[in-house]
C-alpha cells in the first residue's frame, strides 16, 4: 500500500474455483467468518482479510476513509492474482463493498451486503464512540458492543463463543478502531445506490439494532438488481445464523 499499511489476508479452498472475498465488521477480524467458510469448503476459493487497524493488519496514521478501505481490497485481489470475485461484507465491510461496486466494478461478480446500510448512524454517535475509545480504550465499549452484536438468547446459550468475541474486541487496536469509526461516520452512499450494477444480495438481521432491517430494505430498494434475505439475528448474523447465512450465499452465487 502507498501509505505502508500491511493488510493481513489468507486464502482457502481449491485453486480454479470461483473466488469469494469476505470483509469483516468494525471491531472484528476474519475469524468471524469461520463457520460460514467451513460450509463453503470445496465450492469456492475463499479470501479473508482484516480491515486495517484490525487483527493482523496495521493502522498507519489516525484517519482514513471508506475509499482507503476499498483500495485495500483491490490491493489484496492484486496480491492474490484475482481479477474478479464475489464480495461479501458485513457492517463496515458492507460499506466497503458499496465503494467497490461504484469505484472498482470490474473487480466484482456478485455483491453481498450484510447488516449494513448506505449510511450508518449519525455523526454525534460516532464522535462519542471515538472519544470513548481514545480516552478509555476498547474495554470501555466491549459489553455494549457484544449486546448489539448478538441477541440475548444467543449470548446466554454460547458463553464461550461470546468470551472469544469479547477478547477479539479487547485485542483491537484502539487507534485503528477509532479511524474505522470515522470512516463509517463519513460514508454515505444513499445517492449512489442506483448506480450499483452488480447483482446484489442484502442480508439483514431481524433483531439488529446497530443496522436495523429498514436500512437493508432501503439498500434493496435502491440497488437495481438487489434481493433481500432477513435472518433471525442481531448484528453479526454470519455468526448467529451461520448455516442459514452460508446457504443464502451459495444460493445467490450459484444463480445464472
Amino acid at each position: 500500500m502507498a501509505d505502508r499499511a500491511r493488510i493481513a489476508w489468507r486464502s482457502d479452498g481449491p485453486p480454479g474455483r470461483p473466488v469469494v472475498v469476505f470483509s469483516n465488521s468494525l471491531g472484528s477480524t476474519w475469524l468471524l467468518w469461520d463457520e460460514v467458510v467451513e460450509r463453503l469448503a470445496g465450492r469456492y476459493r475463499v479470501i479473508r482479510y482484516d480491515q486495517r487497524g484490525h487483527g493482523g493488519s496495521t493502522a498507519p496514521g489516525e484517519a482514513w476513509s471508506i475509499a482507503t478501505l476499498g483500495a485495500d481490497v483491490v490491493s489484496v485481489l492484486d496480491q492474490a492474482g484475482v481479477a474478479r470475485a464475489h464480495f461479501c461484507g458485513i457492517s463496515l465491510g458492507g460499506l466497503t463493498g458499496q465503494w467497490l461496486a461504484r469505484h472498482a466494478p470490474e473487480r466484482l461478480d456478485r455483491l453481498v451486503l450484510a447488516n449494513t446500510g448506505a449510511k450508518i448512524g449519525e455523526a454525534a454517535f460516532w464522535d462519542a464512540r471515538i472519544a470513548t475509545v481514545r480516552s478509555e480504550g476498547m474495554g470501555a465499549v466491549v459489553d455494549g458492543l457484544l449486546s448489539r452484536w448478538f441477541t440475548e438468547r444467543f449470548r446466554a446459550a454460547n458463553p464461550k463463543l461470546i468470551a472469544r468475541y469479547g477478547a477479539m474486541l479487547i485485542g483491537c487496536d484502539p487507534v485503528g478502531y477509532a479511524a474505522c469509526c470515522a470512516a463509517v461516520r463519513d460514508a454515505d452512499f444513499r445517492d449512489q445506490l442506483a448506480m450499483i450494477a452488480a447483482p446484489t444480495l442484502v442480508i439483514a438481521g431481524s433483531e439488529d439494532v446497530a443496522t436495523p432491517p429498514e436500512l437493508g430494505r432501503a439498500l434493496a430498494a435502491g440497488i437495481p438488481s438487489a434481493a433481500m434475505v432477513t435472518l433471525p439475528a442481531a448484528h453479526l448474523s454470519c455468526v448467529e445464523q451461520a448455516p442459514a447465512f452460508a446457504d443464502a450465499l451459495v444460493d445467490f452465487f450459484s444463480r445464472t
